[in-house]
């Protein structure tokens, strides 16, 4: 059977017997026609792997062929051969997504390299893939069981992304098990490692702690704010390093990336504790001391995120940078996204501006009501799919791409990550208990103390005491928290969906990147 089905279209094709013979002699089935028509009729009803293209023909040229190729199937590989070295030519050929181009006189093994790297690329990159990854496999394993610190569990994470990325080249699902394994015991040691330092982390004479939601903006963002070049600081939340991979690319088409960093989202990694510790630059037990009319507890009735922007300003003035001139700014419905794109210009004028983004929380959330979302986004790969066609299309791409030319500084962060949940705990609690997936608080929690990290005094975990007895307790790896009445129906809910507020390597290390304009 032929490697691949090639389409030959030259009005000279008699003279390219020799290499239609030497294309065949490497297994390739070559069918041959001297003109575009009937390349064209033969691609409307055959199944075609790579057409190669004379430029220069009578009746109907190479590229109005080429277009009509593409009308019919877009995703046909097509190879331009020509005599004509003109740079507009090249434009408008590479503007008509031609796969390759080549020069006459062309030799064989030129046209075989180029159907090798076309039809073989994909089978290549993956075997080189896997290949990598199994050389690689040990030093992670090792890395895993060296008792490493928060700065090597950032590399770790780091490196467990990567070859996640890199396996959606592979198509071997051998390998993708084995990497999903080293995931899933990666945050069993990673689970132990929180377990055992949070409390220290807590501590505000504790040295050689990781930089936290609490501690961003003082050391990661406001020393690198300076008068005369705007900052944006721009928190997409609950967007994964990960997903921030994935939409990476989209970033570096308008702006130079410095800096790409993580820090550690504190607990619980859910938005009201961890985004309002961003913004106020202390840890809930304390913004609670200082906010008490401002902070709200998960019991509280009214929003937990409405008042970042006083807990912000009163940060910078504790940090004396009040000379700073700053705005606010938060998009959380589609108008406030176009608000964005009109007025971003006006923002110029400020030494920072702040730009809270709601889109993948409410992604995360919506996926758990809605069918059409959990076909969307049914794992990590179509999770991070969705997000990267939403960035590419929303106003917060518009927006960036609109100041994209001025000497701007660009921060990106998030408040934490999300975890795709799988296995279900029982937890009983009173009528006070609240009802998150991933961690609850409340009085008389009854649960099996191996799943879960429990502080009886959240006062130990930087949290505040919501009642008398409230205690605190945080999912491991991808359990999440069910009440026994109604069980099943939670568990088949819930089960598969993307939730927060526990603790893994997903949820916790997050990205913060520092970019410029080009």
């Amino acid at each position: 059977m032929a490697i691949a089905k090639i389409v030959w279209v030259d009005d000279e094709i008699e003279s390219l017997q020799s290499q239609k013979m030497f294309l065949e002699s490497k297994g390739y089935e070559v069918v041959t026609f001297t003109n575009g028509f009937e390349g064209i009729e033969f691609v409307k009803d055959n199944i075609v792997d790579v057409v190669l293209l004379d430029e220069s023909m009578p009746g109907i040229s190479g590229l109005e062929t080429l277009a009509k190729i593409k009308e019919i199937n877009q995703q046909i590989p097509v190879v331009l051969i020509t005599k004509n070295e003109t740079e507009t030519l090249m434009d408008e050929a590479i503007g008509s997504q031609i796969s390759d181009y080549l020069l006459k006189p062309v030799n064989p093994n030129q046209v075989w390299l180029s159907l090798k790297k076309i039809i073989d690329n994909k089978r290549l990159v993956a075997e080189k893939t896997t290949t990598a990854y199994q050389q690689q496999f040990r030093d992670l394993f090792m890395a895993l069981n060296d008792n490493p610190d928060h700065y090597e569990w950032m590399e770790i994470y780091k490196k467990l992304v990567y070859w996640e990325l890199e396996m959606e080249k592979s198509n071997s699902p051998e390998m993708q098990e084995i990497l999903a394994q080293q995931k899933q015991e990666a945050n069993t040691e990673f689970f132990k490692f929180v377990s055992k330092n949070y409390a220290k982390w807590m501590n505000p004479k504790a040295i050689d702690v990781p930089i936290m939601s609490h501690t961003l903006f003082q050391y990661k963002v406001l020393p690198h704010v300076e008068k005369g070049v705007p900052t944006f600081f721009i928190l997409i939340d609950n967007l994964r390093y990960d997903q921030w991979k994935t939409i990476q690319p989209i970033f570096a088409e308008s702006f130079r990336i410095l800096e790409e960093e993580t820090f550690y989202s504190i607990l619980p990694t859910a938005t009201q504790y961890s985004r309002n510790a961003i913004f106020s630059g202390m840890l809930p037990i304390d913004i609670e001391k200082n906010f008490p009319n401002e902070w709200k507890n998960d019991d509280e009735e009214g929003g937990k995120n409405m008042f970042e922007e006083t807990f912000f300003r009163a940060q910078i003035k504790r940090l004396k940078k009040d000379d700073i001139k700053l705005s606010y700014t938060k998009v959380v419905h589609h108008h406030d996204g176009q608000n964005l794109v009109n007025n971003i210009h006006n923002l110029l004028h400020n030494d920072l501006n702040v730009i809270v983004y709601n889109f993948v929380d409410m992604l995360s959330h919506a996926r758990t009501e809605m069918e059409v979302l959990k076909e969307l986004a049914s794992d990590e790969a179509s999770y991070r799919s969705v997000t990267k066609s939403w960035f590419e299309h929303s106003a917060l791409h518009q927006a960036l791409k609109k100041i994209a030319d001025k000497n701007i500084r660009l921060i990106v962060a998030t408040d934490h990550g999300t975890m795709r949940v799988n296995t279900p705990h029982k937890v009983v609690g009173d009528k006070q208990t609240t009802a998150n997936l991933r961690y609850k608080h409340g009085r008389n929690l009854n649960y099996d103390p191996k799943t879960v990290l429990a502080f009886k005094d959240p006062r130990e975990a930087g949290l505040p005491v919501p009642t008398v007895n409230s205690s605190f307790i945080f999912a491991k790896e991808d359990g999440f928290l069910c009440y026994p009445n109604n069980y099943n129906h939670y568990v088949n809910y819930y089960k598969n969906s993307f939730q927060h507020g526990g603790i893994s390597l997903e949820e916790m290390i997050i990205p913060i990147i520092k970019m410029t304009s080009k």
